[in-house]
């Protein structure tokens, strides 16, 4: 009984321990000390980089919550933030453009300026990113530009590593150019019109994004250089469309495969199915697949595999297998003309949009050895065909279906995706090499590349208008993302899912609240306002370059966003109490807040080609900083210069 008194009692002098504790850290200074402290320990944690970006980012929002320095609605304000919900669309926009072959051929086209040059190239990439930045979001125009540039790289043969990080500098570097390019710059000019001064115009920002641009051209390259060239490439295979178009050079059918037209008019094809021509027995030729000559906003090109009730009509085009002279035979009896090409004599490219390839495997324990392969039944159950038989290093593909199956056969099946996945899953009679739904998502859909910048086209103009027109960007581009998936230029729901960089998407909300805890402690006002002071005395350009640092400071850790609405009201206040135009103070703040390149987390875009890229946080500070510090050094002494104080 007496020990049980005494835990009591040690227990209720933990608990006022705990109390105390609470009440400490709830205070204003118990708040700030742990703001401080969570605070350190992420910086350390991201510049150690033991740990995912984004775990780290979640851990400081956890710690944030725990500690109650933030109410629940603020730690996950940032995961509704319009800015990420943004990213999330611009994502799936982006994998459309790359899945259509989109981003091919408008790098093939950009690559015919530049070559393969590395410096060409790096000079490009910055210039279109900075051209394209001035009228659209940086993180938009990373997110378009995104698969363009490593489309680029592969046909260049470089190293990602060495375009990712460029790419996402120019962008910030290019928002500084006009008024609409980044949040920033609405900022600091909302608020000198609020206090009745003349705001910027337009172009106003030009002369300094000019000077800020040419001195990252001239630093960036040698840095990326330096930093970066060391950096692994990626080995990614050659794409799997190649790899399927190798199979049928595998098995010595490439040069067998014709396409043919039916006539426009009247064919004696119309309306009589293959059962019933009875092709295969006939001509000995196979009918691979029928594409549609009808064309639909959703479709383009309608791709069906061949059965036995599949019906013909006029204007089809046909893709058969078979020797030239049978086909040919084929051709002429049914009125159907060879697609005639000089480079491939009449020989076809099979694509695999909707249809694919794959290798099969015969288990030993298959009921089917022994027995003609027709008995398999593989049209019926799976909607495939199988076009060649593998065995013993020896091809068969003429009379396939009455062929007897031997164990260990390898058959080279063609159908639907669909049907070659769900023969995956019976794995008892036999084996499918490969993986058929990864193989089918890594297929070009180039016959959806005019759709697709049809769509981001609009986006883009609707996004440059957006004041014109009424609708937010946020909801554009929802809007062009459920377009791309509802037109099928992304080939599934879940490959729109796959498409998008979670870690990025992560790091940016769960960082986000970060700022609000500096600004609702009053941390980042107490440094922004000590520095300002400090230093006013002076005179206009060092209390300037104060409110340069401290914005360059603050943006590194927080969003440029929020920079500018804290700094903001700390440069209008320097300006007056110097009795100096507050145009040059305002223009420093906005500037400072997006010529910010320190950290993976200090804009979205250098989040989001971080994975891309293959960049860690100590990749950022190496190049970024001194990039930063010397274009704050040079952005300090020109701003006077055309915007006297």
């Amino acid at each position: 009984m007496e020990l049980f008194s005494e835990a009591m009692v040690a227990l209720s002098q933990v608990g006022g321990w705990l109390s105390q504790l609470g009440e400490m850290l709830s205070s204003p200074a118990g708040q700030v000390g742990t703001v401080l402290v969570i605070f350190g320990l992420t910086i350390v944690a991201f510049m150690a980089d033991k740990v995912r970006s984004d775990i780290v980012a979640l851990s400081s929002l956890a710690l944030l919550l725990v500690t109650n320095v933030l109410t629940p609605s603020e730690a996950l304000a940032g995961f509704s933030n319009s800015a990420v919900v943004m990213m999330i669309g611009l994502f799936v926009v982006g994998g459309a453009v790359f899945q259509t072959g989109l981003a091919k051929i408008i790098s093939g086209r950009l690559l015919k300026l530049a070559g393969t040059n590395e410096v060409k190239l790096f000079f490009l990439v910055m210039l279109v990113t900075a051209v394209v930045a001035a009228f659209v979001s940086n993180t938009g125009t990373v997110a378009l530009l995104l698969p363009i540039i490593l489309a680029m790289a592969k046909s260049a043969g470089t190293n990602p590593a060495k375009l990712m990080m460029p790419l996402a500098f120019a962008s910030s570097m290019g928002g500084i150019l006009t008024l609409i390019g980044t949040p920033p710059n609405l900022i600091v000019d909302g608020y000198l019109r609020d206090n009745g001064r003349e705001g910027f115009s337009f172009f106003d920002f030009l002369p300094i994004g000019i000077i800020c641009l040419a001195v990252g051209l001239l630093l960036l390259y040698p840095l990326c250089r330096l930093f970066m060239g060391k950096k692994s490439k990626d080995s990614e295979a050659e794409g799997e469309e190649d790899n399927l178009a190798s199979l049928l050079h595998e098995y010595h059918i490439d040069n067998l495969v014709f396409r043919l037209q039916a006539s426009d008019k009247m064919s004696p094809l119309e309306g009589r199915t293959v059962g019933e021509l009875d092709i295969r027995h006939k001509y000995g030729v196979t009918i691979l697949e029928v594409r549609r000559s009808n064309r639909t906003v959703f479709s383009s090109n309608i791709q069906e595999p061949v059965s036995v009730s599949t019906q013909f009509h006029s204007g089809d085009t046909l893709y058969v297998l078979g020797h030239k002279e049978k086909v040919e035979k084929f051709a002429a009896e049914q009125q159907l003309s060879v697609f005639e090409d000089i480079e491939t004599e009449g020989k076809a490219k099979l694509d695999f949009y909707e249809i694919g390839l794959a290798e099969v495997l015969i288990s030993p324990e298959s009921a089917m050895i022994n027995r003609p392969l027709r008995t398999a039944n593989f049209k019926e159950r799976y909607n495939v065909s199988v076009l060649a038989i593998k065995r013993n290093g020896k091809y068969i593909f003429d009379d396939v279906l009455d062929s007897i199956i031997k164990s260990g056969d390898m058959l080279l099946v063609h159908g639907y995706w669909k049907g070659i996945e769900s023969m995956n899953k019976k794995n008892r009679e036999w084996i499918v090499i490969g993986s058929p739904n990864k193989d089918a998502e890594s297929v070009a859909l180039d016959h959806k590349a005019p759709l697709a910048a049809g769509i981001m086209t609009i986006m883009v103009l609707c996004m440059v208008f957006a004041d014109y027109i009424g609708v937010k960007p946020v909801a554009t581009v929802i809007i062009a993302g459920l377009l791309m998936v509802l037109t099928r230029c992304v080939r599934s729901v879940d490959a729109a899912y796959k498409m998008i960089g979670w870690e990025s998407i992560v790091l940016i909300a769960a960082m986000m609240p970060m700022s609000t805890a500096l600004s609702k402690t009053g941390i980042s006002e107490w440094i922004a306002t000590t520095l300002v002071e400090n230093l006013h005395a002076y005179g206009p350009i060092a209390a300037m370059a104060g409110v340069y640092l401290v914005t360059s400071v603050l943006s590194t850790f927080i969003s440029n966003s929020a920079t500018a609405i804290l700094v903001a009201p700390i440069a209008w206040a320097a300006a007056s109490q110097l009795g100096v135009s507050p145009a040059p103070f305002m223009m420093a703040a906005a500037v400072a807040a997006s010529a910010c390149f320190a950290t993976p987390i200090c804009t979205p875009p250098n989040a989001m080609v971080m994975n891309a890229g293959h960049y860690n946080f100590m990749d950022y500070v190496k190049v970024g900083v001194p990039l930063q510090i010397i274009m704050g050094i040079v952005a300090i002494l020109t701003i006077p210069l055309f915007f006297p104080f």
